[in-house]
């Protein structure tokens, strides 16, 4: 018998992609997707850069909205994981889910549940260098009722834990209580080694119906996804805005001690960026101060990224090389640089990159947490860049086939 243990590739994850695509090929569905391609088109007005990546963005965008959509039954929960490249399932062609500035280092997955409902998550926690997972309870909103990390689990010796979801108030060390408005669980873990890492293994049980019933026909799902598709579409450029208002090719950032809150243990920049011209870069100068984890992915304006796979579409700091003093330098250009740390923009002019630092020691921000940016002509950049850094086309060819087959595991059946 053909054996599934990869904890975001289960049995339960290919059955639902195989009936979303199923939805998602449906005419109603489609007549509607047209729809709301003129109306974000509209609402985006892009320039010629971005509306070149818009029709494989769009359908990224709308599976993943009718992959989310379809497990909303509280009575009946999956785990279902979100926002995944292009995949093949039983012979038939997955389209990517991603969306909404995604991190390609993050395993993404939800679980739909119901106030009046009591479950339990079971599972195992993964092999992963940094443990940053969370388990996230949302509302309608996306707005946080309550929250587990993935350190703070009590676990056995082999890492199996369980944590109860219920209206009880009780202080149980692995218990999230649901409150009224309760609708979902947004469980994010992070993959900073691509290669060794894994995600938890995860299921949901339901414990008793209590009081409630969930019904749904196709008409209803029908429904359902064409919400879902038109909020995925407004949010993604509501969201955009925070680095659409900013001045383009800006990413400077300087921790302030006295106002920047120094108990959050993590930062955003989020901007966008328009390189002039193909001799042209952005010159990253990075200090973690004490992060334990540090990305810079590229997203197009529809709230996808781009090739992360084949491509260095998004680079963390256990995928980059440091220089001497443990800070990073970066360079985004269209041409490759000859450095270690290229940031891709998959021959995107245009785009946004986001920057975020997490994981700080004693969870206190670091005195040194900045980044510097400069745009420069490439040639001036590369003279600014330790020699440590440089690469030939070997070593780079070299580099990215490391990248690719070590995101391979997150398609297959098996994993170890």
């Amino acid at each position: 018998m053909h054996s599934i243990n990869n904890p975001i590739n289960t049995e339960v994850q290919r059955s639902h992609e195989l009936y979303a695509l199923e939805i998602f090929n449906d005419s109603a569905l489609k007549k509607e997707r047209e729809k709301i391609r003129a109306y974000w088109l509209d609402l985006v007005n892009p320039t010629e850069v971005m509306y070149s990546c818009f029709e494989t963005a769009f359908e990224e965008v709308m599976f993943g909205a009718v992959i989310w959509a379809l497990n909303q039954n509280p009575l009946n929960p999956k785990v279902t994981t979100i926002s995944r490249i292009p995949h093949f399932n039983n012979e038939q062609s997955i389209p990517g889910s991603r969306w909404g500035i995604d991190n390609p280092d993050s395993i993404y997955r939800v679980i739909p549940v119901d106030a009046k409902q009591s479950y339990i998550i079971s599972g195992q926690l993964g092999r992963q260098q940094f443990n940053e997972n969370h388990f996230t309870l949302w509302d309608s909103n996306m707005k946080t009722i309550g929250i587990i990390s993935g350190q703070d689990l009590e676990t056995d010796k082999d890492g199996f834990f369980e944590i109860s979801v219920n209206s009880s108030s009780k202080g149980l060390k692995n218990h999230i209580q649901t409150k009224s408005g309760a609708k979902e669980f947004y469980i994010r873990d992070v993959m900073t080694d691509w290669l060794n890492d894994r995600p938890n293994i995860l299921n949901i049980e339901l414990l008793n119906r209590g009081d409630g019933e969930y019904k749904t026909t196709k008409p209803d799902e029908l429904e359902i996804c064409k919400r879902y598709m038109k909020k995925w579409a407004t949010n993604t450029t509501r969201w955009n805005q925070q680095a659409l208002s900013k001045p383009t090719n800006e990413f400077s950032f300087k921790i302030d001690r006295d106002t920047d809150g120094a108990l959050r243990n993590q930062v955003y920049v989020l901007g966008q960026f328009s390189l002039p011209s193909e001799d042209h870069c952005i010159l990253l100068q990075i200090s973690l101060s004490g992060a334990n984890y540090f990305i810079a992915p590229i997203t197009n304006i529809w709230g996808t990224t781009n090739n992360i796979v084949n491509r260095n579409g998004s680079l963390n700091n256990n995928q980059a090389k440091s220089n001497d003093d443990g800070t990073y330098t970066f360079i985004l250009s269209l041409k490759d640089p000859g450095i270690y740390n290229w940031l891709d923009p998959c021959d995107m002019s245009e785009g946004i990159l986001t920057l975020r630092w997490s994981g700080f020691e004693g969870k206190v921000r670091g005195n040194d947490t900045y980044a510097e940016s400069q745009t420069l002509l490439l040639s001036d950049a590369k003279n600014l860049v330790s020699p440590h850094l440089y690469v030939t086309s070997a070593e780079r060819k070299k580099q990215l086939a490391t990248r690719s087959s070590s995101h391979e595991w997150r398609l297959s059946d098996e994993i170890f």
